[in-house]
């Protein structure tokens, strides 16, 4: 694998390109969670024309006044986090301070960092700029953006977000504003809406309706905190990342049921079988309960023929319901069984249910954060890939998470779209284990995948 070191200019703060409100604003309830409380990390890799030469920092400094350009409208996204006097609730000042912009350019090509261009990616570390500790998210920059040159001409967009701000969606639209500015628009093609109080909490709240697997950690039962997952310090960890190309998800879906194989998407398919293999693999109890719980996406969502979540908001809009089984039911109920578990969670994500899930997440502000023993969790980012995103005439050609940046945050399973070496599209899923675990987890991965 290539290795390489990228050089960096001194970190400077890019400011809105004219005069904004200032003034304090409130984040949602979901915004607002311990669980958000740090900075996600995502890499981008753009790829120009051929033959088209590229004077050195002519990108970065394109994007920097691309950057201030989408700041008048995300305005927020340069202030910064405060704690209010009481409770644990987080606002954020909106002070016009910037966000932090580092340009850096590295002697590696595109097509050196791997061809497929697919996880993980050769010194990722080099295309992001430093964000300090991920779980400060007080009093400092909201945003630390990389721009790294490559010498094909092509470059690496870094960046560290603080997720109270904005979810993987949210992020997303921002870059796009970012490339719409950079391209020569006036004004972003989704203009922002911040309207957080679209996922604020009741007075008084109710929790009548959240998803049943949460009653156990409301009642304080199972956070005992042994959970090996939870105790294996960072570099008795290993990261693997799962290919399932065309042939991979075939050979998982005659494991189903024909009804069944066909109405089940690739994410529940991979979700429920990597779930089954890293429960036996981490040797929990039989009588043990264990948990999956992934991201619902809100967006595009009606009740009532009523959207639930305004378009251009880029604020956090996702839900995590989750379903709980014990050990012994996962690995001898029939396979269908353990999906279907996750059909009628996915179901039962009503109205009232989002209601409740907010109202739960303002609750548990005003106590000390907690982790959820034996949990597994997943979240699809396929989609981050999946957009025709360009600057000027570079193309994205490869975008995920990358295990870099926060390392909590690493626990979970990304899903991220990819191309096989055959040129087909595909998922790759990232796991992080204990080292003697993964061997048993990939032993587990190869009888699901035998013909």
């Amino acid at each position: 694998m290539v290795t390489f070191t990228a050089r960096r200019s001194e970190p400077e703060l890019v400011r809105p390109a004219r005069p904004t409100p200032v003034e304090t604003k409130a984040l949602s309830d979901l915004d607002d969670q311990w669980s958000l409380r740090f900075y996600e990390s995502i890499v981008g890799f753009f790829r120009s024309p051929p033959g088209e030469s590229v004077k050195p920092g002519k990108v970065a400094k394109g994007i920097k006044a691309a950057v201030a350009a989408a700041l008048v409208y995300y305005y927020p996204m340069a202030g910064r986090l405060r704690k209010l006097p009481e409770g644990n609730k987080l606002v954020v000042d909106c002070t016009g301070e910037g966000v932090m912009f580092v340009e850096a350019s590295a002697d590696v090509r595109l097509e050196d960092l791997g061809q497929p261009l697919v996880p993980p990616y050769p010194c990722v570390e080099e295309f992001l700029g430093d964000a300090g500790d991920t779980r400060d998210v007080l009093a400092k920059p909201l945003l630390f953006l990389q721009v790294t040159q490559l010498k094909c001409g092509g470059f690496v967009i870094g960046l560290h977000m603080c997720h109270c701000i904005a979810d993987g969606f949210g992020i997303l639209q921002f870059i796009k504003s970012i490339a719409d500015f950079a391209c020569g628009e006036l004004i972003p093609t989704t203009l922002p809406v911040w309207k957080r109080d679209t996922f604020t909490a009741r007075m008084p709240p109710s929790i009548t309706h959240v998803y049943p697997a949460y009653k156990t950690f409301i009642q304080g039962l199972d956070c005992t905190g042994d959970d090996v997952m939870l105790s294996t310090p960072p570099q008795s960890m290993e990261v693997q990342y799962l290919f399932f190309g065309p042939k991979e998800v075939a050979i998982l879906r005659s494991h189903l049921p024909e009804h069944l194989s066909k109405s089940t998407t690739t994410f529940e398919l991979l979700t429920t079988v990597m779930w089954r293999c890293r429960t036996l693999a981490l040797g929990y109890g039989s009588s043990q309960k264990v948990r999956i719980m992934f991201t619902l996406n809100t967006r595009g969502r009606s009740i009532n023929g009523e959207s639930i979540v305004p378009r251009g908001y880029y604020g956090n809009a996702h839900f995590s319901p989750m379903v709980e089984i014990t050990v012994n039911e996962l690995v001898t109920k029939p396979f269908e069984q353990v999906l279907e578990l996750i059909h009628k969670v996915k179901l039962g994500t009503t109205k009232d249910c989002m209601k409740s899930m907010v109202d739960l997440m303002a609750l548990w502000r005003d106590r000390s954060p907690f982790g959820m023993d034996r949990t597994y969790e997943v979240s699809d980012t396929k989609w981050v890939g999946g957009n025709a995103l360009k600057f000027r005439k570079a193309e994205l050609v490869a975008a995920g998470t990358p295990h870099a940046g926060d390392f909590t945050s690493k626990l979970i399973s990304y899903h991220t779209k990819c191309k096989n070496k055959d040129g087909e599209d595909s998922t790759v899923v990232s796991i992080l284990l204990p080292k003697p675990a993964m061997v048993k987890f990939t032993e587990e991965m190869a009888i699901w995948l035998k013909k």
